[in-house]
């Protein structure tokens, strides 16, 4: 059996893996989507199952008004004192010189929960981890944040002792116990007590095509004392442009019953258009950062080196004592809306799925048009990531437009910069017709662009469904309708799908750490609240089929492959 990467597709990055007894956890950052921290769970380390979302509810996690790409950073788990223990960070500014952000515990005896009421700890700096010392003590683990200008903001590795008794940190204990190499930008650290020494992973390089992870140790935790790994870095793929896997960097590491050791990193597979270099730019990562893992083994001096070397490799021998587990092929889901709660693959932006948005159940989901695809407060949205370059969405609407200022239908989404979709609205005639749009990003909040204006399509008098589909083909993606369900127009738009990638939005917005979604919106900025009515959501992962002369068989190959 072989683990064949990314183990998680599609934006679920900075793993924390965990093992309890034959179990394999990991949990992944979520930003500004809601609920927060998706767990994974498995026992093979080949086949995983999205089991829970931790911050399910306001009281664990209030991100109303929060940044694109702010939110949950680099969410910590570990499993100590018979439960597991959480710590994750709310980022509230992405861009310029401060990162102001609150540093989360919260606790379970299962690990779906419930989940503790979340006690603060700090705001010191992000990627915080908790390590439980052999002694019995703990230790908050974190990138440390400097704002001031003639410092570099990322100021080393700070570790401080955690009270248990009073569940809060002792600052008078904090020291800096690593500063990085000259690569610098610093974060993610774990530490891992192995065989007499404390280990310390972290990641460096940004989290783009310079990422890597370098591990430094040492025999005490004081300050300054460790020492970096020689030979490094332990993972990257800076200088390994043509692999499949790029990015890898930030991660956990776990043993197996058997002893044998793997390490879970975040990675992208980026692609590029017939028309550019393999190597400038690098790539689009349009799935965004997802999850992968390395097999590790330990050198003669006691050092942990990737096998295959430090690119890493698409496939790994599993576990020689793995027990299999079942999980389906694909990430394929269709969702009929009979449950008066959402599933667990959607995901709303900011705060929960909420009366004011609207409501599921008995066969359908309604939404209530709010703010725009752009409005960071009020936005009635339900949206799942991309998690395969090909597939096909498609949804049944009903919904009866004010005017141009209501619509509502099917987008594709990364931020709220960088979106599109294929909507009903009226036109001036008073008329109900469709639409397709799409915002670009840039200065001011974007290029918004009406692709049919005078043109939009009429919808005949009489209709009362209207159906929409994505067709999402790697490098591109085109939008299509119909009045019966049966027979498909397309809307003569073809839009690039580098648009709703990391490697796009970073040129032009300071938060890119997301990955591209699917998803139903209602938009109403009139105030009068016009409600979409969606009967289904389909979205089916097209797998291993070969489309076209130019596209290639998904993940079928351990070298990068370009249109």
């Amino acid at each position: 059996m072989q683990i064949q990467n990314p183990v998680l597709p599609g934006f679920n990055s900075d793993p924390s893996m965990i093992r309890v007894n034959d179990t394999y956890y990991i949990a992944t950052s979520t930003f500004e989507w809601f609920p927060g921290v998706r767990i994974h769970a498995s026992k093979d380390l080949v086949h995983w199952n999205l089991v829970t979302n931790v911050l399910d509810r306001v009281e664990l996690l209030d991100m109303k008004g929060n940044p694109s790409s702010g939110g949950i950073w680099a969410p910590d788990l570990s499993y100590h004192d018979g439960k597991f223990w959480l710590i994750y960070t709310d980022v509230k500014i992405t861009d310029g010189s401060f990162k102001d952000m609150k540093n989360y515990l919260t606790t379970a005896e299962k690990i779906d929960g419930p989940w503790s009421d979340p006690i603060f700890v700090n705001g010191v700096g992000f990627d915080a981890s908790l390590f439980h010392d052999e002694n019995g003590k703990k230790y908050l683990v974190q990138q440390t944040w400097d704002h001031r200008e003639y410092r570099h903001p990322f100021n080393g590795i700070t570790l401080t002792e955690f009270d248990v008794k009073t569940m809060q940190l002792m600052p008078e204990t904090a020291r800096t116990i690593w500063e990085g190499t000259p690569v610098k930008l610093v974060e993610g650290p774990h530490i891992y007590q192995i065989n007499g020494q404390y280990y310390l992973f972290a990641a460096e390089g940004g989290t783009i095509f310079t990422h890597q992870e370098v591990v430094a140790r040492s025999n005490n935790l004081d300050a300054n004392s460790f020492q970096t790994e020689p030979d490094g870095p332990f993972l990257t793929n800076f200088d390994t442009p043509n692999t499949y896997l790029q990015k890898q960097g930030h991660g956990s590491l776990v043993n197996t019953p058997g002893g044998e050791w793997y390490y879970a990193s975040l990675t992208a597979r980026p692609w590029n258009h017939a028309t550019e270099s393999a190597t400038d730019p690098r790539g689009w990562s349009t799935l965004g950062r997802e999850t992968s893992i390395q097999k590790v083994e330990w050198d003669a001096q006691g050092w942990p080196r990737v096998v295959g070397g430090h690119g890493g490799t698409t496939f790994v021998d599993a576990p020689k004592d793995a027990i299999e587990t079942k999980a389906p092929k694909n990430h394929s889901q269709h969702d009929e809306f009979t449950e008066n709660q959402l599933d667990l693959n959607w995901n709303t932006l900011r705060v929960p799925f909420s009366e004011k948005m609207g409501s599921v159940g008995n066969g359908s989901l309604r939404l209530i048009g709010q703010g725009s695809l752009s409005n960071p407060y009020d936005l009635s949205l339900i949206a799942r990531r991309w998690q395969a370059f090909y597939f096909d969405a498609t949804t049944k609407v009903k919904f009866s437009p004010y005017s141009y200022q209501s619509m509502a239908g099917l987008t594709n989404y990364y931020n709220h910069s960088h979106w599109s979709w294929i909507f009903i609205t009226k036109n001036d005639a008073g008329q109900a017709v469709i639409e397709v749009a799409e915002n670009k990003g840039g200065l001011r909040n974007g290029q918004y662009t009406s692709y049919l204006q005078d043109a939009a399509i009429v919808i005949p008098e009489g209709t009362e469904y209207v159906w929409f589909k994505s067709q999402n083909r790697k490098t591109y993606y085109t939008y299509q309708y119909s009045f019966d369900g049966e027979i498909w127009f397309d809307t003569g738009v073809k839009l690039d799908a580098a648009v709703l990638s990391d490697d796009y939005v970073v040129q032009e917005y300071g938060g890119f750490f997301t990955g591209a979604y699917i998803g139903l919106a209602a938009v109403d900025y009139s105030g009068y609240h016009s409600t979409a009515t969606f009967d289904f959501f389909d979205y089916q992962e097209l797998g291993d089929v070969q489309i076209g002369p130019n596209q290639y068989t998904f993940g079928a190959s351990e070298e990068r492959q370009f249109d």
